[in-house]
């Protein structure tokens, strides 16, 4: 083999890297990487096009299967049926064990955005999986607690996120080029564990992050074809959910859904990383698609609520599931603090059920139940609601587009709190955390993108306080100096600081943080 690995040595790292595993990585980066980056690439130039004036709207050129009625996905696989309840987290080895045992029907069992993608992580998130899946799967953290999985109750199905195309996997060479984050994950889980989860009545099951078009949902379906051929099963096994988390891909989502309907289950609104689309695409746009504070861009403003509203009728359109956003509140201790925060997520998955979605996501345990309830209310004794199709609804790409119409404004508690996710998720994530509880919320990439994006987004902007100063690099940085300061340790922050200031003030706008932040690590 022409593949070179060049991560550490991980205790049991062969049961997951096995020759098989190496295969499949090799096959796919040979067949499919020059495609992965040439769609990398057409990223850059539908950015530059809408710089010159080029708006996003439905593609003329696949306007026939939009409007051809008569192809659906897949029927819904085994553990994929009823969603009411869906909890988020790293493929961490207590948190998996705390996922399955929540109660929810189903784990997103995250490599993504709740997982530093150390070498280390990369592995042993593999390890975990494949313990849990086995029933094998124990902690036992410092105080002696033991962790296990219940026997009294349903476990959730595991749906595992690999990282999204753009990250590289540097630990892994194939002819000395550094292989996709993405590939690596999808084969590791493929060659250890598909057929597990096969014998447990389940199968492979995928969450698609980051996509931007229905052609990398065309790539995404040919490394199923390639995965499934190489271990052997049969084609259309797989499973997979598409994150709409990017702005170009609310335009192409019954596209996406058609490319790969032999493997789809259904759409997620991933609403944290929709917002930071908004910004990376229109970088360049103006005033006009400036976002306020994070926290006033509600699901109710215009065009959040147009992105959610075409979601369900899209899925339903061809009987595939449709998944609301994230409630990432942690519960407190503070009786004050939940009454408030479990009236706002209470509103919120009500309303998403009222809507149409067949589930929604919770990052905690002790959300599950309140995000059950207001599925209950609405579901009863149904699995889904896929068969309430919103032919009502009509959605235009103005209505996608109208992001000037959502209200709010910036204040210095805003802007300071974006500065504080920042550094406090980005210290974390160097230091190979990548799920952090930060002012009762659990905050992933996805909180730490949209607040850096928002500041870069601000000063390029020349937007104002709302109580007239103007925000630019020097205020930025000085409040990042005392935001660092409140936190208490200056030393523990600097290479936090140091990457979150050249992301936030620089001239050119960078598509992700984490992919400086990656080159930090080992």
């Amino acid at each position: 083999m022409s593949i070179k690995v060049l991560g550490s040595q991980i205790d049991r790292q062969s049961e997951i890297l096995s020759d098989s595993a190496l295969q499949l990585i090799e096959k796919l980066h040979n067949s499919l990487n020059p495609k992965r980056l040439e769609l990398l690439k057409k990223r850059k130039e539908r950015v530059q096009n809408i710089a010159i004036g080029k708006e996003l709207d439905f593609l003329a050129e696949t306007e026939s299967v939009r409007e051809d009625n008569s192809w659906k996905v897949a029927p819904l696989a085994p553990g994929l049926i009823d969603r009411r309840v869906e909890i988020t987290g790293p493929t961490e080895r207590k948190m998996t064990i705390n996922a399955l045992n929540s109660g929810a029907k189903v784990w997103l069992a995250d490599q993504e955005d709740a997982t530093t993608p150390n070498w280390t992580n990369v592995i042993q998130g593999q390890i975990n999986l494949n313990d849990a899946i086995r029933g094998s799967i124990e902690f036992i953290n410092e105080a002696g607690k033991k962790y296990q999985l219940r026997n009294d109750a349903p476990l959730a199905t595991i749906v595992m996120r690999p990282r999204g195309l753009h990250l590289p996997e540097k630990h892994i060479l194939v002819d000395g080029e550094a292989t996709s984050g993405s590939f690596v994950d999808f084969a590791l889980y493929m060659v250890a564990s598909a057929k597990l989860q096969i014998a447990n009545g389940f199968g492979p099951y995928f969450y698609l992050p980051k996509l931007e078009s229905h052609l990398e949902a065309r790539l995404w379906n040919e490394a199923f074809l390639i995965g499934q051929e190489h271990i052997g099963i049969p084609r259309g096994t797989i499973r997979a959910t598409v994150l709409i988390e990017t702005y170009p891909a609310a335009f192409e989502m019954e596209e996406i859904l058609y490319e790969l309907r032999e493997h789809c289950s259904g759409l997620n609104a991933g609403r944290w990383d929709y917002m930071f689309s908004v910004i990376k695409t229109h970088r360049s746009s103006g005033r006009e698609f400036v976002l306020p504070e994070r926290n006033s861009v509600t699901m109710t403003v215009p065009f959040m609520r147009a992105y959610t509203e075409l979601l369900v009728k899209t899925c339903h359109k061809r009987n595939a599931s449709a998944n609301g956003g994230m409630a990432a509140f942690i519960p407190s201790a503070d009786p004050a603090v939940n009454e408030v925060a479990f009236a706002k997520v209470q509103a919120d998955k009500s309303r998403e059920a009222g809507d149409g979605f067949d589930g929604s996501w919770v990052a905690h345990p002790g959300m599950v139940e309140l995000c059950r309830t207001e599925f209950n209310k609405v579901l009863g004794d149904k699995p889904n609601q896929i068969d309430r199709k919103r032919n009502e609804v009509s959605v235009s790409a103005k209505d996608l587009l109208d992001v000037k119409s959502t209200p709010g404004q910036v204040t210095e508690a805003g802007l300071r709190n974006n500065i504080s996710v920042s550094i406090q998720y980005l210290e974390s994530w160097l230091r190979g955390i990548g799920a952090v509880a930060i002012f009762n919320l659990m905050e992933d990439a996805a909180t730490a993108e949209i607040s850096r994006s928002q500041i870069w987004q601000w000063i390029h902007n020349e937007i104002k306080l709302d109580d007239g100063r103007l925000i630019d690099a020097e205020l930025v940085k000085r409040l990042t100096d005392e935001e660092i300061e409140k936190l208490g340790d200056s030393a523990r922050y600097s290479q936090a600081k140091e990457t979150f200031i050249a992301c936030a003030i620089s001239k050119e706008y960078l598509d992700f943080l984490t992919l400086p932040a990656y080159e930090r690590m080992d």
